[in-house]
């Protein structure tokens, strides 16, 4: 969804950002922050948007129409452990569930994660929150963590250790990402337009299928 600036591939949400605006001679300044911080800054105003929101993060947010693509966010664990998520959120009682400080991962999990201590629910911060969760899992701090599908495979190739966890299924049904921007500035209306206005052209154009192949992503039917 979006990595570091000024990389040959800052994330294809980036790129979307950078195709959609340059149409109307408004240029991107992007930055990476902690999922966190990214939206207490951009809900006090500092930043215009953030990149890969659900309506559940960012609920007083303004979004946009057109979502920009699917987020199937599932349970990791090492590959020899044979534990399995089925729905039930007692199964999780005897495990160690890392987080990343900030995230939703849907209403009743973040329900039950915030009654559990923090042996059972162990929550991390920062640019590498991720890596860090994933070192705590293969040491054995922790013995399950929650991710995007997408997001853990790229993370795991880009440490060169694909392969080294795999998926013990999903939290819940796939979730609409989108490009939400702060509630405190008028131009918020004016930049969710242009992306609902924009989004179609890229389709027909080819240019959004271009951008999501370049990540090994298949393109969503645009509404």
């Amino acid at each position: 969804m979006n990595g570091t600036p000024g990389a040959n591939k800052p994330g294809y949400m980036i790129e979307l950002a950078n195709a959609i605006f340059s149409r109307h001679n408004i240029t991107v300044q992007y930055s990476l922050l902690p999922w966190e911080r990214a939206v207490e800054q951009t809900r006090e105003g500092l930043y215009n948007c953030v990149v890969g929101a659900y309506h559940s993060d960012t609920p007083d947010f303004i979004f946009p129409k057109q979502h920009w693509g699917l987020d199937n966010p599932k349970f990791f664990i090492k590959k020899e452990d044979n534990w399995r998520y089925t729905g039930d959120l007692n199964s999780l009682k005897d495990r160690k569930v890392g987080l990343i400080t900030g995230y939703s991962y849907t209403e009743a999990f973040d329900d039950y994660a915030k009654k559990q201590d923090t042996i059972h629910i162990q929550f991390t911060r920062g640019n590498n929150a991720l890596e860090t969760n994933i070192k705590k899992l293969r040491i054995g701090r922790i013995d399950t963590l929650v991710e995007s599908a997408h997001v853990m495979n790229a993370k795991l190739k880009n440490l060169g250790i694909s392969g080294a966890l795999k998926e013990a299924g999903n939290i819940s049904a796939p979730v609409k990402m989108y490009m939400a921007c702060t509630p405190k500035h008028q131009s918020s209306q004016l930049f969710v337009d242009i992306i609902d206005n924009e989004m179609k052209n890229l389709e027909t154009s080819g240019e959004l299928k271009t951008i999501l192949q370049r990540y090994g992503l298949t393109p969503w039917k645009v509404e």
